[in-house]
């Protein structure tokens, strides 16, 4: 498994605090299925997000002890503060399964109520319970009431553009007990296709005393001063702009990454889903990241194909071996253009 983060001195004074948990820094990494796993969570907070989520966890799977599910909500101690994320339709299985986890050690439980994907909000859970604000309070009263860590949750503006009710959902949420909420800045109808609506996550950060995450629209640094400007937030999730780009932690946009900075973060990257998952899951749990890390990577089509392709952690290696070479080779005009093709240890990388 990937090593411990290095320790580092904390900053004197926490941004905020999640009730009684300090959160040292305003950057976070989003919890996202399939991507915010242990390796990429420790990345990420190397570079400097301030905390971690797990991706969600269905209450289903934690009440049937699922091992699939005790696996997506592991962490290491140097992930602190880490927050376990559930959902659920299920009011009685949502409080069980969050009593149940607690004993797993989480600093904070959350509650996915954002969550878009027809399959999670088309039965009633994630962005489906926005549709009925009573029950939310019913629950997280439950929930502030029977936990010793914070409660918090994710919301998005509402179902659709209809029953945009975010206010009455954060009154709600903070009247019965939540600690935080972290505000998407768009409805159930709208996925991520829509504006995100940056006046929103402002109006909820006037109206609740607790602490808000803005997230949503937030792809390069410059994105970062503004919704903090623009909604008063108290920190700020990150989601699609951190796929494959932890450097957005340190305030760092993709085009200023030297190219052999991000290979060896690839590099690294790939080593740490072997060493976590196995060989043959860890290289294609990979590959959905190795495409994220070469966006906007000109003339990387045969590349792309062999990490799409390959198999082996020898081979995956090779080809990013040797288009690194060809780069190198190109950068310092020792590659014939005439010749079209670069090729390093059989594997060939077409210009």
């Amino acid at each position: 498994m990937m090593s411990r983060l290095p320790e580092t001195s904390a900053p004197s004074a926490p941004a905020f605090y999640v009730r009684d948990v300090p959160v040292h820094g305003d950057l976070i990494l989003a919890p996202m299925a399939g991507f915010s796993d242990v390796p990429y969570r420790l990345i990420c907070r190397e570079h400097g997000s301030a905390m971690s989520y797990t991706e969600f966890a269905s209450v289903e799977g934690v009440v049937w002890h699922s091992r699939r599910t005790r696996r997506i909500l592991n962490y290491l101690p140097s992930e602190r503060p880490v927050t376990f994320q559930i959902f659920g339709a299920d009011e009685d299985a949502l409080v069980t399964s969050a009593q149940k986890i607690q004993e797993w050690g989480p600093d904070i439980i959350d509650v996915n109520l954002g969550c878009s994907t027809p399959k999670v909000s088309g039965r009633g859970a994630g962005a489906g319970l926005l549709r009925d604000p009573a029950k939310i309070g019913r629950l997280f009263g439950r929930l502030s009431h029977t936990l010793r860590v914070p409660i918090t949750a994710k919301i998005r503006l509402g179902w659709d553009n209809e029953s945009r009710n975010y206010l009455q959902v954060a009154h709600v949420l903070e009247d019965n007990g939540a600690s935080l909420i972290a505000v998407h800045g768009r409805t159930r109808a709208q996925d991520y296709t829509d504006p995100v609506d940056w006046d929103a996550i402002a109006e909820v950060k006037r109206a609740v005393r607790i602490p808000v995450l803005g997230n949503g629209g937030v792809v390069r640094v410059a994105d970062i001063g503004r919704i903090k400007q623009h909604t008063g937030c108290d920190g700020v999730m990150i989601g699609h702009g951190a796929m494959g780009h932890p450097w957005i932690f340190q305030r760092r946009d993709r085009e200023e990454i030297p190219f052999t900075e991000k290979t060896a973060m690839m590099r690294r990257h790939l080593l740490a889903m072997v060493d976590y998952y196995g060989e043959e899951k860890g290289v294609v749990l990979f590959r959905k990241h190795a495409v994220r890390y070469l966006r906007g990577t000109p003339n990387i089509t045969q590349l792309r194909i062999a990490l799409l392709t390959h198999e082996s952690l020898a081979e995956v290696m090779r080809a990013m071996d040797a288009y690194e070479a060809h780069v190198c080779a190109v950068e310092s005009g020792e590659w014939q253009a005439e010749l079209g093709v670069w090729k390093l240890e059989n594997c060939l990388i077409e210009e």
